[in-house]
């Protein structure tokens, strides 16, 4: 069948829902936490710029790149596994919806380092980018959706009352069991209005 891809981002990880329609509806193909950080590096690279914090401004740099590249090469190794579980099932992949953050402004990585909440936004962002990029890199048909919009992105794709999409939502979860909080709805919802949005090839699409 047909599938989509939902992923929400958390700091060096993301929950991942795959999404297929069959005649009675959608249906949960996958459902995983996906790590976006090695084991050995998890003490700071799951919040590189705190980690680089009180560091000489070089070495925080480094680190800083070091944990971007991490997480980006990560996240495309997890896409095309993704991927090839869904190839190897006989299904077609057609887009990949990531929830994404606000933009944020062009800092550098000493402007991130000096004001603390611009940290915390730096790190929000990282590793929805990373799993952006890596829906392109993998030729998915990216579908941004920014996550506080969520709820309107689905009212308008989905051309239907709040309560029933939700209802769609909670009865996905009945069928596969826990886990199936917050994470999972969202990045289920996510899949959801990618499954059944515009039609097209690989390339970035916002939501």
């Amino acid at each position: 069948m047909k599938v989509a891809f939902g992923l929400k981002a958390h700091s060096g990880w993301a929950a991942l829902v795959v999404l297929g329609t069959t005649g009675d509806g959608p249906q949960v193909v996958d459902r995983r936490r996906v790590e976006l950080v090695e084991k050995e590096d998890a003490s700071w690279a799951k919040q590189p710029y705190h980690a680089a914090e009180d560091l000489e401004a070089g070495e925080a740099r480094d680190l800083v790149a070091r944990g971007i590249a991490s997480a980006r090469r990560i996240a495309v190794r997890e896409a095309r596994a993704a991927a090839q579980r869904a190839l190897e099932a006989g299904h077609e992949v057609v887009a990949c919806a990531v929830l994404a953050s606000d933009p944020m402004p062009d800092w550098t990585v000493d402007e991130i380092l000096a004001v603390h909440f611009r940290m915390h936004k730096a790190e929000g962002v990282l590793f929805k980018d990373a799993l952006a990029r890596a829906a392109e890199a993998c030729g998915l048909r990216l579908v941004g959706i920014p996550e506080k919009q969520l709820d309107q992105h689905a009212a308008r794709a989905l051309a239907g009352p709040a309560s029933r999409v939700k209802q769609t939502i909670a009865s996905l979860g009945k069928s596969v069991g826990p886990p199936w909080g917050k994470d999972q709805k969202d990045a289920a919802l996510a899949a959801l209005i990618a499954l059944r949005g515009r039609p097209g090839g690989p390339g970035r699409e916002r939501g």
